[in-house]
């Protein structure tokens, strides 16, 4: 069994059923969400350009600072507005 880390600050363990992946991403929503570290937007640029070039839908979102989980309405928004989600993690 995979052990799948939270990076939050809980206190107690949740159990969480892991999704199933999709087999394509022709036509889904994507939507990428830059935490605001430095050259995050420089990765997530060329992940646009290669998602759009496989007919992914692609939505774009930015935290307010990477020190702070993403705001309560941000984290709806892109719950209700796409089928899957990348983060991008860079320096």
């Amino acid at each position: 069994m995979e052990a799948l880390l939270d990076p939050t600050s809980e206190q107690s363990l949740v159990e969480r059923e892991r999704l199933a992946r999709p087999s394509t991403l022709e036509g889904l929503t994507v939507g990428l969400l830059d935490i605001s570290k430095p050259r995050g937007d420089v990765f997530l640029d060329r992940i646009e350009e290669r998602l759009v070039g496989i007919g992914a839908n692609v939505k774009r979102y930015i935290k307010p600072t990477f020190t702070k989980p993403a705001p309560v309405d941000l984290r709806h928004q892109i719950a209700t507005e796409c089928q899957v989600v990348i983060e991008a993690l860079a320096d």
